[in-house]
Parts: C-alpha cells; sequence; structure tokens
C-alpha cells in the first residue's frame, strides 16, 4: 500500500483536500500525521466508516481538541452519518468525562453543523421519562452485563446505593436509551471513551465484557484501539489492550481452529 496515495485519497474523500494550517507551519509533522491516520488505518476494514468517524470524534471530545471534534465531525457527515448520530456521539460522552467538557464539544459541533445548514435543536431522541428513567436504565444495564446488577445494587453499602442510583438513572437511563446510536455502538464508543482517559482500567474490562455480550467481539475492538491510538498514546493504548486481553483472552494454541484449505 502506498500511503501517501492512500491519505490523499482518504482525505480528498473526507474533506475535499488535504490543505490544513498545520501543512504550512509544520509540513512533516503534518505528513507523519496524514500518512499514519489516513494512509494506513483508516484502511481497516473491522470498522465501517461512519463508526470510525463516531470514535474518533468521542475522543477528540474526551481528550477536548476542539479542532478535531470539528473535523470529525465534518468527516462523520460526509461518510453517512446523521446530525442525530454526530450530537449522540457527543452526549455519550458525558457521564465518563463530565458534563462541561461534554458540552464543550456540543458547541463545537453546533458549529459546524450550522455552516452545513442544518437547523437546531435536532429532534429530541429521549425515550424515557422522568418515571421510569431509573428501571429503563437497570434494563440497560442488564441487557449488557447481566442479571447480577441486581445483587451489585443490592450489596452497595447504603450510603453508597444513591450513587448506584446515578449510575443505573444517569448514565444508562438517560443515555443508553436513548435513539440516534443502537446498543452496540454506544458500548464501542464508552470503551474507547475510557481507553482514551487512562487510570480506568477497572471500568475498560467491564466494557470489554460488555461489548462482547453485546455482540462485538475481540478483533473490533482491537480495530478501535489502533485507530484511537494516535490520539491517546502507546501507554494509554497498551493499557487498554492489556485490559482487553486479559478479559478476552486469546485460546490456546490447540484449541484455536484450523485454516480451511
Amino acid at each position: 500500500m502506498d500511503r501517501v496515495e492512500e491519505a490523499r485519497r482518504t482525505l480528498l474523500a473526507l474533506y475535499g483536500g488535504s490543505h490544513s494550517p498545520l501543512e504550512e507551519s509544520d509540513p512533516d509533522f503534518a505528513a507523519i500525521k496524514q500518512r499514519l491516520v489516513y494512509g494506513e488505518l483508516y484502511a481497516q476494514e473491522a470498522l465501517d466508516p461512519v463508526m470510525r468517524e463516531l470514535i474518533l470524534l468521542a475522543v477528540a471530545t474526551t481528550n477536548q481538541t476542539m479542532s478535531e471534534v470539528k473535523l470529525h465531525t465534518c468527516a462523520a457527515l460526509r461518510s453517512g452519518a446523521s446530525p442525530e448520530a454526530v450530537k449522540e456521539a457527543v452526549y455519550h460522552c458525558a457521564p465518563y468525562i463530565g458534563l462541561g467538557k461534554a458540552e464543550a464539544a456540543a458547541a463545537a459541533v453546533n458549529e459546524v453543523l450550522r455552516t452545513q445548514g442544518i437547523s437546531l435543536p435536532l429532534a429530541s431522541q429521549r425515550t424515557v421519562s422522568e418515571e421510569d428513567r431509573l428501571t429503563a436504565g437497570i434494563a440497560a444495564q442488564k441487557s449488557i452485563f447481566g442479571p447480577h446488577i441486581d445483587e451489585m445494587r443490592a450489596a452497595a453499602p447504603n450510603d453508597q446505593k444513591p450513587l448506584q442510583d446515578y449510575l443505573s438513572a444517569y448514565c444508562f437511563g438517560d443515555f443508553y436509551t436513548r435513539s440516534g446510536l443502537d446498543i452496540r455502538q454506544r458500548e464501542l464508543l464508552t470503551f474507547s471513551i475510557l481507553s482514551a482517559q487512562g487510570g480506568c482500567e477497572n471500568q475498560i474490562k467491564a466494557h470489554a465484557g460488555g461489548n462482547a455480550a453485546v455482540g462485538n467481539d475481540k478483533p473490533l475492538l482491537l480495530a478501535a484501539l489502533m485507530l484511537c491510538m494516535p490520539y491517546i498514546g502507546f501507554p494509554r493504548t497498551l493499557n487498554a489492550l492489556s485490559c482487553v486481553d486479559q478479559v478476552l483472552p486469546e485460546p490456546p494454541e490447540g484449541d484455536r481452529p484450523s485454516p480451511q484449505k
């Protein structure tokens, strides 16, 4: 594969060309970035173009790199993502990085949407009410992690039970139940957001298992990690990879299927 030509084609498809301020001020650095990201990593086939951009948008939101938020909003729309999916990818970051950071990224996304002539606000994607958001959130948790969620909630000390309710009602009830993204997309975004933050190894392990439970297999998680790597660095990538390997180990050599002849 010719990385230079592949990067040129990808940048043309996503943005209409490769010109950026970085190319003028730091051409060598721009070339390293473009050839790695757009010339190599974008060629992965495990991720569809929309999911690829939504992951990078969520990582840019996590990193608070607003230029990248705007860039990947444009790329997501050109790749076929709906405006609703773009906004949901940003909203979904809130329980993991905090409301203020997600709000700042939403404002950057809105700038792009307005330049594209997309009217705001978008249609609501909410599917729960004030009365059922807790029960709906618990149901969402169980759909990912199984029925032991009831045991976990019951075992929490009395002074920590409100936190369990916030986790169920806010993180899962207010976000996982929303339309615009399906459960598999949301779990893959959660995995990417946690990997980008660092220091979230316990949560990465939980959501590696959650991803497997909803149908996102290990090769898909590894593809997401490889895509995130240039933006989160090798230490966080390798730490997340170790978590995935612990939860989803490779089968012993003798148990692996033989290649078809």
